[in-house]
């Protein structure tokens, strides 16, 4: 029978859970395939229900995307106003986190998990403000599709050829309290996108003939039914640890393959891998490390790594549990992981004695619950009979066959031999009951120091040596009195019980130490990296945790913003591996595989190299060299360089976002600042600039013409034209900067846009330079007139501080698809190679030796207005010469007109 006792530390880390699980908000995730399904309209019917019973539900952000039937669910709800934030000139509304905690109602929901934020906000992912509200105690409710999913997303995208950017951890998908399926067949989905219940029209007809192929749709609903049912069943493996001594429910087929250190392991693992494979079930292989295992030379322990390796590399889930009883471990394990179906070898040579059953009874009688499947495995050759330390040595090609390890076994008899010498003056003192006490004492002591073998050398001679020195008659074997005859065998019998219960617990308390240093490594390696700051540090506590643990080498390549791997961190006083590879790095940065030693890429490199993976990208690689390499063969070991491997991404990570959050900070706080002493100095310097222009013109009226103070009151008025040209361009960088522009659309023609901006510049370009082809059928622009005005202006301005005077400048525009696009020409030295977009940037101007006045403004203002009205501007070198800039604004439709009706 196998222990069905709850351990004690498995319910006191149960409790702290649960402790910490009812401080916490709950939440739900409806998820479902793509969009359309109806995930924010079951939500949203949900929330209702939830609000009818007395909850205080609000709304954080629902989007409705234009779908009346969800609009319409918004009515009776609360909905918390959105966050207005400044970006490029524009204003974004996003979910106010700080407002909902203020607010804390019991219930938020807030749509679209794997949504990103606006550059600016507290965190970049809706999902991590979720998460603080979630710490805060407040229920969350929020929608996901299956290709947001961190780990399916690349399966999606290759599906649907279409890459999806914004993505969530699936350790939030798993760690969610309730996760509800909304699913709809894929022809009722696409007859909602042929009725505009999903998209406008037009967007219905493009995304039908792209994502929303049916073939997509029918393998993104099973991508989503799959992985709904994978945490279904990781609930039901939670519920069933909780329940201790749960008979296997059989809900879904598996497979748990037992392997030992026999040299046809690697067939058993092989005809299990077919064997899962044709059955389509998850499989599990287990070795189970006895006392017996932990006594197996290395050759043997070599191959069973081989095996445990090529299970790994087949698919399979390996573990290695320690128990004193091979078959009452296996079943456990199978109750813990909810496993129906155990595969064991069956041996086809010689039969195991009647009178002993094999491990196939063993389990089958252990576990009624479980079905037992045997694999038939091959005869052992047999080459005449020889001791097995000859057989091994044999089998590796060493010339001298090893010895037994006899000290234990000499140890075992000094210590019945003392034992007796101790006791033998006493035999006149102590009666025979207590001399038997001290004998079973020493095969304790033996059993503790020494080991199973050595006790069960000790109870055989402390039976003897209580019969020959203690025993009339002594000194010799015989008995006077048949009674003590039940004496030796109750005192051998209770002598062989307690030597092996002590080995056994002996190897127990020795497996518990080497977890429990593991544990305790890791654990100073992840508190230590909690404080570390750089990449330096991080590195160091790397190559001291390698050091210690595996005795090996170990570098840092971290990845930069281009996703190449940098030299490796330098770490001082801290032996490097010798020879790291920058193009195998490299490979298993790209293919997040690892590469290197004991695996199947470039196995023959002496160094391991193991990809760093972060939750939201990849960080680097950690190069290892050991200095034995059975020091990282098994799959214990192997566990434990992951765990590390995951710690280290995990510090890089949050490293990378401390430097990203400094600098965002101080960017902004430089915005800030620089923004304000802009409109400081502007407003100062309007006054002045008005009074020059007034006493220039005053000049200019009272001066004969043609003479000296004519020319200068004409030169006065020009230069303060330029500086106030220039003040206003510093006013509106800083209003658009600051977010306090509010756009004052109006339905404009193309060409009233361009005559206004030609009024404005008279007397500053000649109109006869100016060549205007626009097309009659050209559409009204939905924009602000004078901001608009404004970026004509200076794209002109631009042109004719930069061309040939005389030389022409072209305006044209046609329509593209859904927008506008507006091309100015001009026939002058064209952009700068490779600063295309650097001119766009503020205080940034195209040639920074050119002698012409101006202080790099206009452009970045244009494409400020630009983008606040949902365009985009770019700038280029034309093939025949000169520059051309690009406007293209998205396509409205203007409002009907009403004709007046023919009077009676």
């Amino acid at each position: 029978m196998t222990d069905q006792r709850p351990d004690p530390d498995e319910l006191l880390a149960r409790l702290k859970q649960e402790e910490a699980q009812a401080q916490r908000g709950k939440l739900k995730i409806f998820f479902g395939a793509s969009a359309g399904v109806g995930k924010t309209y079951a939500m949203l019917s949900a929330a209702r229900a939830q609000r009818e019973q007395g909850v205080d539900v609000v709304i954080g952000v629902i989007e409705t995307h234009g779908r009346a039937d969800t609009q319409a669910m918004l009515a009776g709800f609360e909905t918390l106003p959105l966050k207005e934030v400044g970006y490029r000139g524009r204003v974004l509304k996003e979910f106010d986190l700080d407002g909902t905690l203020k607010r804390a109602p019991r219930l938020v929901l807030v749509d679209e998990l794997a949504h990103s934020n606006v550059a600016g906000s507290r965190h970049p992912k809706r999902w991590q403000d979720v998460e603080e509200l979630l710490d805060a105690g407040i229920d969350v409710w929020s929608t996901i599709n299956v290709q947001h999913l961190e780990t399916l997303n690349d399966v999606v995208s290759g599906i649907t050829g279409i890459r999806v950017w914004e993505t969530v951890p699936d350790r939030v998908f798993d760690e969610a309290d309730e996760v509800v399926i909304v699913d709809l067949p894929p022809d009722d989905l696409l007859q909602r996108l042929k009725e505009g219940k999903v998209y406008l029209p037009q967007q219905a007809a493009t995304a039908v003939r792209n994502f929303f192929r049916k073939g997509n749709l029918i393998a993104l609903r099973e991508l989503a039914l799959r992985r709904t049912a994978d945490r279904v069943d990781e609930e039901m493996l939670d519920y069933r640890r909780a329940q201790s001594g749960a008979p296997v429910w059989q809900t879904r087929e598996a497979l748990l393959l037992c392997i030992g250190p026999d040299e046809r392991s690697e067939k058993l693992v092989r005809g299990a891998a077919r064997l899962a494979g044709q059955l389509d079930v998850p499989w599990h292989c287990i070795c189970v490390e006895t006392p017996q295992l932990q006594r197996l030379p290395e050759a043997q322990r070599q191959r069973l790594n081989r095996a445990l390796n090529l299970a790994q590399e087949s698919g399979a889930t390996v573990a290695t549990p320690s128990g004193s009883a091979l078959a009452a471990t296996i079943v456990k394990y199978a109750h813990d992981h909810n496993l129906s179906r155990i595969v064991l070898g069956r041996d086809t040579g010689r039969p195991p004695p009647r009178w002993r059953n094999t491990l196939a009874e063993a389990v089958g009688g252990m576990g009624p619950d479980l079905d037992v499947m045997q694999i038939a495995l091959p005869a052992r050759e047999r080459a005449g009979w020889q001791p097995w330390w000859r057989r091994e040595a044999a089998a590796e090609g060493v010339a001298a066959a090893r010895r037994p390890a006899w000290r234990p076994y000499v140890w075992s008899a000094a210590i019945c031999a003392g034992v007796t010498l101790l006791t033998a003056p006493l035999v006149t003192r102590l009666d025979l009951a207590n001399i038997v006490m001290v004998f079973l004492l020493a095969v304790v002591l033996t059993a503790v120091w020494l080991g199973r073998g050595p006790a069960v050398l000790a109870a055989f001679l402390s039976v003897g040596a209580f019969d020959f020195f203690y025993v009339p008659p002594r000194f010799t074997f015989s008995v006077s009195d048949a009674q003590y005859l039940l004496t030796f065998a109750i005192m051998l019998v209770v002598a062989l019980v307690i030597g092996q219960l002590t080995a056994g617990l002996r190897f127990q308390a020795d497996v518990a130490t080497q977890r429990e240093e593991r544990m305790r490594a890791l654990y100073a390696m992840s508190r230590e990296l909690s404080g570390a700051l750089m990449a330096e540090q991080v590195a160091e506590v790397a190559a001291r945790f390698m050091r210690s643990e595996f005795e090996a080498r170990a570098a840092l390549l971290v990845a930069d913003v281009g996703d190449r791997l940098l030299p490796a961190v330098t770490i001082p006083g801290a032996p490097a591996p010798v020879g790291v590879d920058g193009a195998i790095a490299q490979w298993a940065f790209d293919h997040a595989e690892a590469a290197g030693q004991g695996t199947h890429t470039l196995p023959a490199s002496t160094i391991l190299y193991l990809p760093l993976k972060a939750p939201m990208r990849m960080r680097g690689v950690l190069a290892i060299e050991p200095q034995q390499a059975e020091r990282l063969a098994g799959p214990e070991q192997r566990r434990v360089l992951d765990t590390c491997a995951s710690l280290l991404a995990i510090s890089l990570e949050r490293i990378h976002y401390v430097e990203v959050a400094q600098s965002t900070t101080v960017q902004m706080e430089s915005e800030r600042l620089r923004n304000s002493l802009l409109a400081a100095i502007s407003h100062d310097l309007r006054t002045p600039l008005a009074a020059l222009v007034g006493m220039a013109d005053e000049m200019g009226l009272s001066a004969p013409p043609g003479s000296r103070q004519a020319e200068i009151a004409q030169a006065m008025r020009e230069a303060s034209r330029r500086m106030n040209s220039l003040v206003v361009n510093l006013l509106d960088m800083a209003r658009l900067q600051s977010g306090q522009v509010a756009l004052n659309r109006q339905w404009l023609p193309l060409e009233e846009a361009v005559g206004g901006a030609l009024r404005a510049l008279t007397g500053s370009i000649d109109p006869q330079r100016v060549k205007v082809q626009l097309p009659a059928e050209l559409p009204l622009l939905h924009v602000d007139p004078v901001l608009f005005e404004r970026v004509l202006c200076n794209l002109l301005e631009n042109a004719v501080k930069y061309t040939p005077a005389g030389s022409a400048i072209e305006i044209g525009a046609t329509v593209v698809d859904d927008s506008v696009r507006i091309v100015i020409d001009d026939h002058g030295p064209g952009l700068p190679r490779h600063r295309e977009e650097a001119i766009f940037q503020m205080f940034e101007r195209g040639r920074k030796e050119s002698a012409t006045p101006g202080v790099g403004l206009g452009l970045a203002i244009c494409r400020a207005i630009v983008e606040a009205h949902g365009g985009h501007i770019r700038g280029e070198t034309r093939p025949s010469g000169g520059a051309r800039f690009m406007i293209e604004l998205p396509r409205g439709e203007p409002p009907a007109i009403d004709e007046p009706g023919e009077e009676a």
